[in-house]
Order: structure tokens, then C-alpha cells, then sequence
């Protein structure tokens, strides 16, 4: 059937419009200038270099004590999602954070699980710490598979996936998990009064004294987001999380901020096959079973938009689109990249993967050491795209 000629002008001009915006988004984007920081060498790991601590004013341990109600403590916690399975990992994670850090500044700990916590995960965590410690059970509506989802359709995505080595594809814990550190930790009510947090998992380890207050550090800086370590994801796991932002990015140009990170989510010269596979995406991300954020910027509408147009995209459970990727991208396009931040003073390792400072306040880690796996794990890392361009702030 031939449709009238105004229907198909508009159709016409809708499509041309369409590849305009795109187009402008791609052209006219403004590229960030060489920002303090940027090396000229970025392949060279910044961390074989002595290592301080950040600049400005911070605040020291004084008054810290866990029942000081006037105490400097801001709105913050230390954050888990974990298993009562995992009691052992994360007494491990809590001792090495406990001895750094927080033995120091007594920031709560929140504990979250899709059941509720035993009586013995719940003494024995307490006992690690003399902060404060919550335990809180996942709403059903934040972790329920979406009614959208085919459950037939995921069960032939999770075989393709796994064919093609990608981890957990078949787990369908695992892609709630995923949707759930995306876009709904922080709707959960016992986070409704709170601003910022420390994300911390079972089995990690943490190396170095950390002697201020890194919320308020975050706080005082007007930062967003904290990182250690910079990777490239797996591109068979997310060959439509790129396309999907674009078409967002093409309803939405309003959000792109001025001094993104567009370059450093695009570069195609070190993994050009990354780049391919996925469509556009480097794939590069800050690796997010550390991270240090303000999530103020999740509760955004650009972020609440962002995730929701994934969400019904499917991708959490069709792919395995993780939460680091969705973050660092919605960070790298919507936020100001001066406000994230890589602490390169906090030693940390989540296997098989490091950050280890050159500094006398750190023992345990080999210094300047990426990976202590295979060597083709070196390949990995992502952190000299970051330093190139944007830079070590």
C-alpha cells in the first residue's frame, strides 16, 4: 500500500533528523583540552612514582569516635552486597579496610542481601568493627527478573553467551545483580538519607594507611566518582550496550555535559578489536567492586532516564551488562570529568587485578604491579586511555 506523499515527507524528515542529531553528538560534542594531569607517556604506570596523598586541605582522625554524635562524619557508608555465604570473604574485606582506614573514622557499615542475614553473619561482622553496622533485605521489587524479560529468549542468550566464554551468562543471579548494582542500590529506603558511600565486596584486599576522611575529601572537592582500577570489559558480554546509548543520546543530546569523556568511551587505536565488537565502545570502565561515589548522580534524571531506557532495552539479562560499564559510561557522558577521581593513594586488589602505590604507608603489594595472573592480563588495563585523555586528577 503507497502511503500519501505528506506521510512519507515525514518520515523522511524524522529519519534525517535522527541522523543529524547523531551526527552532532559525534562532531560538535566539545572535546576536553589536555587537563592537569595528562602525561605525555601514558603507557608508563604513574604508580612506580612516590605516591602522596591528594592535594588541598583534608581531614585527619580527630573526633572520629563512633559515638560522637557532633563527630566530622558526614552522610556516608561503607557498602555490601553479600551473601551469608560469603561471611568469611567479607570479615577478610572488613579487617583489611577496618586496619587502613576506617578503625579511624567509624563510618557505618550497610549490609545488603536479596534474603535476610543470620544471626551469625550479623555478630561476627559487628564484632570486626566498632562503627555502626545496618543489615538490610533487598525489596522484591528491586531484585525481581523485569516482567519484560522472555524468560525463554534469556535461557537461548545465556547458551549463545556462553559459548563465546562469557562468565556467568548462565546465571541468572548474576544478571540481577548486575541490574541491581546498576540502578537500584540506591533507591533501597535505608539509603534514602544517604549521600555517599565506599563500595566494598567480599575477598578484596587493601593495602595502604589512608590517614583523612575520603568523604570528605569527595565532598570538599566536589567530586563524584572514585576509582582504583581502569579495565576493558568483555565485548561479547555488551555488543548492544553502545548502539542502545546511542539511540538514548540521540533523544537526549540535553545531557551530554561539556567536558565529557567521550574520547576516552570511543578510542579505537589500543584495542581496535574491542572497539569492533562492541560496536563503537572501547569497552573501557572503571572497575566497580571499588568505588567511591556521590549518588546524587545515580538519583539524577539523566542517570534515572539512562538506566531506564537500558532497562527496557533488555540488555541486563539478553547480554550480560554489568554495572561497571553502565557507570563509567553514564560518568563518562553525562558528568563533569574533572569530578572523577582516581585514588591512586589507596592500595587495593580484587583478584587478579591491583593497585599498589609507590609509599611507605603500604605493605603487602608489589609496587607498580597491574596483575600478578597470565601475562596477557596486562592487555587489561585501561588506566593509560584515562591518563591520555583525561588525566591522574
Amino acid at each position: 500500500m503507497a502511503f500519501p506523499k505528506p506521510v512519507r515527507a515525514l518520515a523522511l524528515v524524522s529519519a534525517l533528523l535522527f541522523f543529524y542529531l547523531v551526527f552532532q553528538i559525534f562532531s560538535s560534542s566539545p572535546s576536553i583540552q589536555k587537563p592537569k594531569g595528562v602525561t605525555d607517556d601514558p603507557t608508563r604506570d604513574p604508580n612506580l612514582d612516590p605516591t602522596g596523598e591528594p592535594e588541598g586541605p583534608l581531614w585527619r582522625a580527630d573526633d572520629y569516635a563512633p559515638d560522637n554524635p557532633n563527630s566530622p562524619r558526614i552522610n556516608a557508608t561503607l557498602l555490601s552486597l553479600v551473601r551469608n555465604s560469603e561471611l568469611g570473604g567479607m570479615i577478610q574485606s572488613m579487617r583489611d579496610l577496618e586496619r587502613t582506614w576506617n578503625s579511624r573514622f567509624n563510618y557505618p557499615w550497610t549490609f545488603f542481601n536479596d534474603e535476610p542475614f543470620t544471626e551469625e553473619f550479623k555478630k561476627r561482622t559487628q564484632a570486626e568493627t566498632k562503627a555502626k553496622c545496618f543489615y538490610e533485605t533487598i525489596p522484591n521489587d528491586h531484585w525481581a527478573v523485569p516482567s519484560w524479560i522472555n524468560n525463554d529468549l534469556f535461557q537461548e542468550s545465556a547458551d549463545i553467551l556462553k559459548e563465546q566464554d562469557v562468565q556467568y551468562s548462565n546465571l541468572m543471579s548474576y544478571h540481577q545483580m548486575c541490574r541491581w548494582n546498576s540502578g537500584m542500590f540506591y533507591k533501597h529506603p535505608a539509603l534514602a538519607h544517604t549521600r555517599y558511600y565506599w563500595r566494598v565486596e567480599p575477598k578484596v584486599h587493601f593495602f595502604c594507611d589512608v590517614d583523612y576522611d575520603v568523604f570528605r575529601y569527595m565532598e570538599d572537592n566536589n567530586k563524584t566518582y572514585g576509582f582504583t582500577i581502569n579495565l576493558y570489559d568483555s565485548p561479547q558480554s555488551i555488543p548492544t550496550l553502545w548502539p542502545e546509548t546511542m539511540k538514548f543520546l540521540a533523544a537526549h543530546p540535553e545531557y551530554i555535559h561539556g567536558n565529557n569523556a567521550m574520547n576516552w568511551l570511543k578510542d579505537s587505536a589500543r584495542r581496535p578489536e574491542h572497539n569492533e565488537k562492541a560496536n563503537g565502545y572501547s569497552t573501557c570502565h572503571f572497575w566497580s567492586n571499588f568505588e567511591i561515589a556521590d549518588m546524587e548522580f545515580w538519583r539524577s534524571q539523566a542517570y534515572e532516564d539512562y538506566f531506564n531506557h537500558l532497562d527496557r532495552a533488555g540488555g541486563f539479562f539478553y547480554e550480560r551488562w554489568g554495572d561497571a560499564p553502565v557507570h563509567s559510561i553514564a560518568l563518562g557522558l553525562f558528568e563533569d570529568a574533572s569530578k572523577i577521581h582516581w585514588f591512586r593513594d589507596i592500595g587495593y586488589q580484587h583478584i587478579p587485578y591491583f593497585n599498589c602505590p609507590n609509599s611507605p604507608k603500604c605493605k603487602g603489594c608489589v609496587t607498580g604491579r597491574f596483575t600478578d595472573g597470565e601475562a596477557f592480563l596486562q592487555k587489561e588495563d585501561c588506566r593509560p586511555n584515562w591518563f591520555k585523555y583525561v588525566g591522574m586528577g
